[in-house]
């Protein structure tokens, strides 16, 4: 095994197809022993699995009769047709396997099962929120639905998991995109304890905007709404 917890729990894996909503082309990283890759393929959707371990790839595919990849989700080139990314994935490639997604450009959505840690900090379920969130956030949703305890899992972790869907929107909240990652990136990089300190040296016109978008002066960078960012950069850069 290479680090990896399986899913056992027959309801968690209920839990992750309700959430998933799987249908036409679903891509699954790590795809184990199979619990998730089967109840994928029962709900109707044609499944290619992904699995790093050779032994394991070889069952999998001998028993299913599925397409199971042998080898590195992340190293995989992207489908040019529209899917989904459904999977438990391993926590030491969590950030690599959310790049991965976020960067393929047909990419509908992606519900995964995450550190629970990992998912309320992507999700702002801390009430705070992480430049990853925020500058996909014109173009992707994040929620948590669900908390899987560690118990469903052999062999047993030292933490609890979540559910993480991040979902394509139909249409993206700003056309810039790279001027929109610049104020974000600005913002988290930038100095003085606060967004507006740090924004207020470079764009012209950040009273107006912070009073538009209903953001303090003394605000952390980090308790700033995704969609408050959204206001700042309509109002920036006009």
């Amino acid at each position: 095994m290479l680090s990896q917890n399986f899913l056992v729990d027959r309801h968690a894996v209920d839990l992750m197809i309700k959430a998933a909503r799987p249908s036409g082309l679903v891509l699954e990283p790590g795809s184990g022993e199979g619990a998730l890759t089967t109840a994928l393929a029962r709900a109707g959707a044609e499944v290619i699995g992904y699995e790093i371990d050779p032994l394991l790839a070889a069952k999998l595919k001998a028993r299913t009769g599925l397409k199971i990849v042998k080898g590195d989700f992340t190293a995989a080139r992207p489908p040019a047709e529209p899917f989904a990314v459904v999977g438990n994935i391993p926590y030491s490639v969590t950030s690599r396997i959310v790049d991965w997604c976020l960067t393929a450009p047909s990419l509908t959505s992606a519900t995964l099962l995450t550190q629970l840690e990992y998912a309320r900090k992507r999700s702002g379920d801390f009430g705070r929120w992480s430049l990853v969130t925020v500058e996909s956030w014109p173009w992707f949703t994040w929620e948590l639905l669900g908390r899987i305890g560690r118990e469903s899992f052999r062999p047993v972790p030292s933490v609890d998991s979540a559910i993480l869907r991040i979902e394509r929107r139909p249409e993206p909240l700003v056309e810039d995109a790279r001027g929109f990652a610049d104020l974000v990136r600005l913002g988290f990089e930038g100095v003085g304890g606060s967004l507006y300190a740090s924004l207020r040296p470079h764009y012209g016109g950040v009273d107006a905007a912070f009073a538009r978008a209903g953001v303090a002066r003394d605000t952390v960078v980090a308790f700033v709404h995704p969609d408050q960012w959204v206001t700042l950069f309509g109002s920036l850069s006009r």
